[in-house]
């Protein structure tokens, strides 16, 4: 993060200081449509994954098109602490192509989200989560009871429909929908589907194929990245495998493990990221100590988003038996870091091994991912560097698809009607 904006910031007990509206940054003359961003993760974070990197590649791509006010929490996930030299609460911080103010765990209250609804003029009201109760449900309550202006909503779930997620705690979710239904809060309002799988997914978890469902696809990472050379490795050594995502249920570590269980090839397996579910993650600390001796498994914690790729390119394989992805984008820096992946069939990312850049598998059958592994510990020198260098052109294809761009431009260009 540029340190040019930042300030020493004090977060004493308060109520939301009314903020800069979104005509100030340029004199008072408004130039662009403005796009206020609800999001309970941004940047400088990177613990809670996907949701924060969706919206900083958003912002990066379309930022001089469009005014991207960004609201957000003024810590990490997971952690206890605020971020260091941000502003005070109540003011705008210019970071990147947006502007971003940070709410500390004070700042919850309705009367906090109207305000800042209030006076922060936009055209777009863009929300990115269902289930979050602070930072959709709250601006959601606010423009049901007719206490902010009337703009536009466009509401993102982020995968939260996927069936592999509405099946973790589903009671739970189902009573949400069904409360949130009878109040009524999200009439008139578009969703922000990232494919045509998640659109399908948004019908069947609301019950409804009525809704103004809108197809924009995630961007990736669109900057060049300079990668470490590849040393290719001799059969006889062990395959090495990353996993490389939120420690949770759903990213499905422990199938993952089990997997590994079954495998007859030496491997290193190294885990990455941040522990969301500690309950889970003792779960899987007692798979990982009775691991077979042909197996070394490591745990590293979770790695800052600039160094991803990187990370990542160091490995034969990215292995991720994801419960469902709306994207995916470690899925995507895995590919342009030109590493094959091993992923379930629960992404938009399908026919892998047709294009001869990993698989993806039902998770019903698990025998199929140990085989997938064992042929891809048998490769020689020159099979791995075919595959790494169609991973490669794969992933570049993908960072260059222009038609993604377009599809979010008419998504937020749709507020200038």
């Amino acid at each position: 993060m540029d340190g040019s904006w930042a300030r020493d910031a004090g977060f004493p007990k308060m109520t939301c200081a009314k903020l800069h509206d979104a005509t100030h940054a340029t004199g008072g003359k408004k130039t662009k449509p403005t796009i206020l961003v609800f999001s309970r993760y941004y940047l400088p974070g990177y613990k809670a994954g996907g949701p924060i990197q969706s919206i900083a590649n958003l912002v990066e791509a379309l930022g001089d098109e469009f005014d991207f006010r960004i609201v957000t929490s003024d810590r990490d996930s997971t952690d206890t602490e605020a971020y260091p030299n941000i502003p005070t609460p109540g003011n705008w911080a210019p970071l990147g192509k947006a502007q971003v103010s940070y709410l500390p765990p004070g700042a919850n209250g309705l009367a906090c989200i109207v305000d800042i609804l209030r006076h922060t003029p936009h055209d777009t009201l863009y929300l990115n989560s269902f289930f979050d109760p602070k930072f959709t449900t709250l601006p959601l309550l606010a423009r049901r009871l007719g206490l902010t202006p009337k703009a536009r909503c466009v509401l993102a779930p982020r995968g939260e429909f996927s069936a592999g997620a509405m099946r973790l705690k589903s009671i739970k979710k189902s009573g949400f929908i069904i409360g949130s239904r009878l109040a009524g809060i999200h009439k008139h309002l578009t969703w922000h589907a990232s494919t045509e799988l998640e659109r399908a997914d948004i019908f069947k978890a609301l019950n409804s194929t009525k809704l103004e469902a809108r197809i924009a696809m995630n961007l990736s990472h669109s900057q060049e990245v300079e990668l470490p050379e590849f040393e290719a490795r001799q059969i006889s050594d062990p395959i090495r495998i990353c996993f490389l995502s939120r420690i949770s249920p759903k990213k499905n570590l422990d199938f993952a493990l089990s997997v590994l269980t079954r495998t007859e090839c030496k491997v290193v397996f190294d885990i990455f990221g941040e522990i969301n579910d500690h309950l889970y993650w003792n779960h899987c600390k007692k798979l990982l100590s009775s691991l077979p001796n042909n197996i070394t498994a490591s745990y590293h914690r979770s790695v800052k988003h600039s160094e991803v790729i990187s990370t990542i390119s160091k490995y034969d394989l990215f292995f991720l038996p994801t419960h469902g992805e709306n994207y995916g984008h470690a899925i995507v820096e895995a590919f342009i870091a030109g590493t094959p992946v091993l992923i379930s069939d629960s992404t938009p990312w399908r026919n892998l091994e047709a294009l001869g850049v990993g698989k993806d598998i039902s998770l019903e059958r698990p025998d199929l991912f140990v085989n997938f592994i064992e042929s891809l510990a048998r490769l020689d020198a020159d099979e791995q560097a075919m595959m790494r260098k169609r991973a490669l052109t794969f992933g570049k294809k993908i960072a260059s698809d222009a038609s993604a761009i377009a599809m979010n431009r008419a998504l937020f260009g749709a507020s200038q009607r």
